[in-house]
């Protein structure tokens, strides 16, 4: 059995972050508008953003794939990330999402897989993983969402598992229990609305530490919880909360390439 690879992440900003392993080069949910703009999600939910990326596209070079957790809200895909799908290779998304976005984009249902080949390269397995984007009545309100298992030729374990935006549900357990991984991305943020009142749309700082003991990663990388106005926890928060499941968890410094070895 091949070693796990190591991947190198570089966080562009927000849920944008840039996977290489093993000469493939992956973005997740890309998103590269400037701050100040506010934005709808919806049946009256409105958020800022308030923080810009580091990277722009012209910086990236060449993508294989996009791993789009979900299209239907501009914190995961803005009209920049929009425009930038087309130069990218293959964009995998939820099905639904898929038929919206056209541009020969796969759609997944959970646990569905699709391969990537390249010559040189090993081949890569893309696993979508289940997720829910708010509590148990949310979906036909909310929409779909997945996540990602990213597996490499020759290896056991997922390299990498990219959580999308969900709340602790059945189907995230489900990854707990089905799937060894080495690297854990996680979105955080307790997402909340003024117009939803309690209702929340992320893990907050008590469901992320539940996931990160349950399926026991190597390293957990934290994204997406900070940067619009519609975050109700921060770093500040999620940092003694992750820390305290003693796993390895590692605040990536935006833009710059970090091997996680």
């Amino acid at each position: 059995m091949a070693p796990m690879p190591a991947p190198t992440l570089t966080h562009i900003g927000g849920p944008t972050l840039l996977i290489e392993i093993d000469g493939w080069r992956l973005l997740t949910d890309p998103t590269f508008e400037a701050p100040g703009r506010t934005y709808s999600f919806g049946y009256g939910a409105r958020s800022r953003k308030v923080t810009g990326p580091a990277l722009q596209p012209s910086d990236l070079g060449t993508i294989d794939a996009v791993l789009l957790s979900h299209d239907q809200h501009a914190d995961n895909l803005d009209d920049a990330g929009r425009a930038f799908l087309p130069s990218a290779g293959d964009v995998l998304t939820t099905v639904s999402g898929a038929r919206r976005l056209g541009l020969g984009s796969v759609g997944l249902a959970p646990w569905s897989s699709t391969v990537l080949r390249a010559p040189g390269r090993p081949t890569l397995t893309i696993t979508a993983t289940p997720g829910r984007h708010g509590p148990w009545f949310s979906p036909p309100i909310v929409g779909d969402v997945i996540g990602f298992a990213v597996q490499v030729e020759g290896a056991d374990d997922v390299a990498v598992w990219v959580s999308g935006d969900t709340v602790l549900c059945d189907g995230v357990r489900e990854v707990a229990s089905r799937l060894n991984v080495d690297v854990a991305v996680m979105h955080l943020g307790a997402v909340k609305f003024p117009t939803s009142g309690p209702v929340r749309f992320t893990f907050d700082t008590s469901e992320a530490a539940e996931v990160v003991t349950l399926l026991k990663p190597r390293v957990v990388i934290p994204v997406h919880y900070e940067g619009w106005s519609h975050f109700r926890e921060n770093r500040d928060v999620f940092e003694p909360a992750l820390a305290a499941t003693g796993a390895d968890v590692r605040w990536l410094v935006p833009g710059e390439a970090t091997a996680i070895d």
